[in-house]
């Protein structure tokens, strides 16, 4: 028996299928903020303040190993339903929601370590997700946008900015850095030249959990990349969420760019 503690994207569905497909048994913890899940007779919706009654639920389904998946928002304090457990532990929660979502997460880790409880890798069930090391589109970076990839890990690697962000973007020499905004207003703040040029380089925070927190890219990532005029993305070695793998690919074709995994 396997937990679930889903948030919202696209990424906890993806999971969902390929353990249904396995025909492993599963339940639910209902983190998303619409109740997304609300129609599986498997879910639980439980505030993230009840920790009493979710390892209870844990207990009771006789689960070892869990699994984090999708963006669980910020809790905000008004709307927290407690329980005696999640009054011991909120105080912990709510220090790491200062540093961001991210934070919330690995406290949730270190919370269920705890009590003994195990969580493995967001992609245990789809390895297909995250890309090894290669080229995956017809068209290859340049030695120009070789030069500019070589420089953007190196800046990644050095500065203490990495702490922060998950990608960068490299164009002519200028690097421009992804803020709390996220990637998406990152591509959007830059402008389009007349020749395409440029790259997006997005790989995961040098202290960030692997197991739950991988950085993702899809489809929208790609049409935005394509507006703004880059040339290709770059990711890390198993060490990326790649969702909508064939379109991806296929529209990076169509519009001669490169998908590159270091």
């Amino acid at each position: 028996m396997i937990g679930l503690f889903f948030g919202d994207t696209k990424f906890p569905k993806l999971i969902l299928n390929s353990i249904k497909r396995k025909k492993k048994s599963y339940f639910i913890i209902d983190l998303s903020k619409n109740n997304v899940f609300k129609n599986d007779s498997n879910s639980y919706r439980i505030s993230i303040g009840q920790f009493g009654k979710i390892l209870r639920l844990i207990r009771q389904k006789k689960s070892k190993k869990v699994i984090f998946a999708g963006k669980i928002n910020k809790p905000k304090l008004s709307r927290i339903r407690l329980d005696m457990t999640g009054v011991y532990y909120i105080p912990r929660v709510i220090k790491a929601a200062k540093k961001g979502d991210a934070a919330i997460l690995k406290e949730l880790i270190k919370i269920l370590s705890q009590e003994k409880i195990k969580v493995i890798s967001s992609i245990y069930y789809n390895p297909e997700l995250s890309l090894a090391k290669g080229n995956y589109s017809k068209f290859k970076p340049n030695k120009f946008d070789l030069i500019d990839i070589k420089k953007g890990i190196k800046i990644l690697n050095n500065s203490n900015s990495y702490d922060h962000v998950q990608a960068i973007i490299v164009r002519n020499n200028v690097i421009i850095k992804e803020t709390f905004k996220g990637t998406k207003k990152l591509i959007q703040s830059i402008k389009k030249l007349k020749n395409n040029t440029g790259v997006l380089i997005k790989f995961p925070k040098k202290k960030q959990d692997l197991k739950v927190d991988l950085p993702t890219i899809g489809l929208e990532t790609f049409k935005d990349c394509k507006r703004a005029g880059l040339k290709g993305v770059v990711l890390k070695n198993k060490q990326n969420i790649f969702l909508e793998k064939k379109a991806c690919i296929n529209f990076a074709n169509k519009n001669k760019m490169f998908i590159k995994v270091k």
